[in-house]
C-alpha cells in the first residue's frame, strides 16, 4: 500500500464457493462499488484497487486491518481519516477503514468527489 493513498479491496468476480456447490458467483456489494468506479473512472487513478480471491484468509487485507475485517468490499484509508466521516479503526495496525457499499460510497463522495447515493 502506498502511503497516504486509499486502498480499495474487492473480490475477484466469478469465484467458486465450495459451500454452495458448483457455480460461479460475485459479491453484490463489490459489484455496486465497481459501478461507482465505472461512473467515476478518475477514482481508479486516485485509489489503489486490488482484487482478492474469495477463500480466506485474505492475507493482504488481514495485514492492514486484521482477520476480523477481511470481508470485501473494504477501503483502507491511506492517511488520517477525515473528521466527520463514519470510519472504523484497527488498533493493532493503526489503520482507519470503511467497509460495505454504503460506507465506501459515502467516503468516496466526501473525500474523492464522486456523488452521494440518492435514496
Amino acid at each position: 500500500m502506498k502511503p497516504d493513498r486509499d486502498h480499495l479491496f474487492l473480490l475477484t468476480p466469478l469465484f467458486p464457493d465450495a459451500k454452495l456447490g458448483p457455480g460461479r458467483y460475485h459479491c453484490p456489494e463489490c459489484a455496486q462499488v465497481e459501478g461507482l468506479l465505472s461512473y467515476f473512472p478518475y477514482l481508479r487513478d486516485r485509489l489503489e484497487v486490488s482484487y482478492a480471491d474469495f477463500p480466506r484468509p485474505r492475507a493482504e487485507i488481514v495485514a492492514l486491518v486484521g482477520a476480523e475485517n477481511q470481508g470485501c468490499p473494504v477501503l483502507v484509508i491511506g492517511g488520517a481519516a477525515p473528521a466527520g466521516l463514519k470510519v472504523r479503526h484497527h488498533v493493532p495496525t493503526g489503520r482507519d477503514f470503511v467497509s460495505g457499499y454504503q460506507e465506501i460510497a459515502a467516503y468516496l463522495a466526501a473525500v474523492h468527489g464522486s456523488s452521494e447515493a440518492h435514496s
